[in-house]
């Protein structure tokens, strides 16, 4: 394999910018860019960056990639890193700070309003490399879960990171683009391969736990697809290409004395074509999309699942009746029209089942998944010999978060107590709940996935993690809940299509054209402050009728005329927040970068 590299100096010149390794006093492998004809290319000659006018010379520990907006491209590097943990000796990163260096050193080519666009672009950058959290490594494919990376050939190993990741879940594949087009002594060229850095957005987790005095590696990661990638409401079922939204695969590992064990679980969202887009009501109603195929998409998400991961079970956590009940019946009517082999449903009214708060309840579903549990086993490398994992189970609930991690948490520690049995931290009666520390640990770091994996499609942390991080559903954390589920509300209505385009802009799905705003229209100018003026005035009309309330009610001797100011102020926020629910989707902050398939 072509060792990645791992710090790296950046010097900006008036006309280039360098990237060479750091560590020596010369520079054996640099990237020049030509900041006046934007070209890239790979050079061995030392000599240019010596005795240059610098502007300024810093570290960076990679390359995120290259983005095209209307100032022109922009390289993306990541400044600093913070060390997870080790796999397989190899450490493991999350980035830390960015920094976007755009090639033009200056502006002054752009109209104020392109200024201002390109300005909006910068910030929808910002907003995805803020969002918790992107990690790498130099050394470790972490886009491949432990089976798949053990199952592959010697010549697999013999490439670059970059070249054999699993493109699923590489969030900075179209940054990198760029580079492929890297000229090296008028040849195109690879070897940029050593300076970019290919990222997973999700969780990871590698924790030192000890089990009967003898310690062992837990190690938690959730890989999330790019593809169909979006905001709770505004990315929802499938596409014509089989992906689904908030598809995320999670990898539990236990790693102890050379031996490793790896359990793969899967979520996204049912895979038909629905939306559910906000209207300012608390839950709009979810809504099939009868003009699509869905039984040609559906297919392609499951056979290319069948082809990753064998064997699937569908666990369907939505509800059987009201809004959600469509669904169900859409998604059990296409399981059987479809008939997809290796691919069983089965439906659990989560919330019908629980209701109460009788959560125990939910052993009746480990119970009937019982079978494919043990048939579907899990990897397992010990000794020299190998066992595999021969499915999955796919598991989802309506946003695909509160309820698939609670149910994804019980498959894992049926699993967890299996693994640490087969590995001889457990004696054959042992479990978890026998080591009350321990199950602590556990529980703590599935409830962080939960609540991170949210927070990345949602904005809010996981509802519902009370019971992971407990085992008990608790009133402090149905209070939890319902701040999480207000926050939802807010940004699912008033901020998610900000960041629907900023995620769009990210994955490449939309492509900024270079005379927006001259020659042609920016739809950043549909981001208009004009669908506010009804909610200002609601906030006006809310406040004077309170304010009238206090000052009728305070002063004994108010005038009559106060009892009409608090009819008429009453009367002007019921008729404003009225026409504001009626004509709701008007109000929402909605996608303007059209060419997403989400928004369309």
């Amino acid at each position: 394999m072509t060792e990645a590299y791992t710090i790296f100096n950046l010097v900006e010149t008036s006309d280039k910018i360098f990237v060479y390794p750091s560590g020596g006093n010369t520079a054996t492998e640099i990237i020049v860019i030509n900041r006046v004809t934007d070209e890239i290319s790979h050079s061995t000659n030392a000599s240019q960056v010596q005795n240059v006018d610098r502007i300024r010379t810093i570290q960076i520990v990679g390359i995120v990639g290259v983005i095209h907006l209307i100032g022109g491209p922009y390289l993306l590097v990541i400044k600093s890193k913070v060390r997870v943990g080790e796999i397989r000796s190899h450490v493991i990163w999350q980035t830390g700070e960015y920094e976007c260096i755009p090639f033009k050193r200056t502006n002054l080519h752009l109209a104020k309003n392109q200024v201002d666009y390109n300005s909006t672009y910068l910030d929808m950058i910002n907003t995805v490399l803020s969002t918790p959290y992107f990690y790498f490594s130099h050394s470790y494919d972490l886009s491949h879960n432990v089976q798949s990376l053990d199952s592959n050939s010697p010549e697999f190993f013999k490439q670059s990171i970059l070249e054999r990741a699993d493109g699923r879940f590489i969030w900075n594949h179209r940054l990198l683009s760029t580079f492929n087009n890297m000229i090296e002594r008028g040849q195109k060229t690879k070897k940029h391969h050593r300076f970019c850095i290919p990222l997973i957005h999700g969780f990871v987790s590698v924790s030192n736990m000890t089990a009967n005095a003898r310690q062992f590696k837990f190690i938690l990661i959730s890989r999330r697809s790019w593809k169909r990638a979006g905001t709770r409401m505004f990315s929802r079922g499938i596409d014509a290409n089989g992906s689904v939204s908030n598809f995320v695969e999670t990898e539990q590992i236990v790693e102890h004395d050379g031996d490793m064990t790896s359990f793969v679980q899967i979520r996204g969202s049912i895979p038909l074509f629905w939306s559910q887009r906000p209207n300012l009501r608390y839950k709009p109603k979810p809504e099939l999309q009868q003009a699509h195929n869905n039984a040609e998409a559906y297919a392609k998400h499951f056979n290319e699942l069948n082809l990753h991961y064998g064997k699937i079970v569908c666990v369907n956590l939505i509800n059987q009746t009201g809004s959600e009940g469509t669904l169900h019946l859409a998604f059990r009517d296409q399981s059987v029209e479809s008939a997809i082999p290796n691919t069983r449903y089965e439906a659990f009214d989560f919330h019908h089942e629980c209701r109460k708060m009788n959560w125990g309840r939910l052993e009746i579903l480990m119970n009937r998944l019982e079978g494919e549990v043990q048939e579907f086993g899990y990897y397992i490398r010990s000794r020299g010999q190998i066992h595999v994992q021969e499915g999955v189970f796919r598991t989802n609930c309506i946003d695909c978060l509160d309820r698939t991690n609670v149910v994804q948490g019980m498959l894992a520690r049926i699993n967890l107590n299996n693994a640490l049995r087969r590995m001889n931290l457990f004696m054959d009666n042992e479990r978890l709940e026998n080591h009350p520390d321990l199950e602590y640990l556990v529980k703590n770091v599935w409830a962080d996935n939960g609540d991170v994996i949210s927070t990345e499609y949602s904005g809010t942390g996981a509802l519902k993690t009370d019971f992971t991080r407990t085992g008990k559903r608790t009133y402090l954390g149905a209070l939890q809940d319902g701040y999480n589920s207000a926050v939802r509300y807010l940004k699912n209505n008033f901020m998610d299509g900000f960041r629907q385009d900023a995620i769009d802009l990210f994955v490449g799905n939309y492509s900024v054209r270079v005379k927006e705003g001259v020659d042609q229209p920016s739809p950043l100018e549909n981001r208009t402050m004009k669908r506010y003026a009804p909610a200002l005035f609601l906030l006006v009309s809310i406040a004077v009728w309170a304010a009238s309330v206090i000052s009728y009610f305070w002063n004994r001797d108010s005038p009559p005329e106060y009892l009409v100011y608090i009819l008429f102020w009453g009367l002007m926020t019921f008729g404003t927040g009225g026409y504001m629910v009626y004509f709701g989707t008007e109000f929402v902050d909605n996608p303007v970068l059209t060419d997403s398939p989400k928004t369309k």
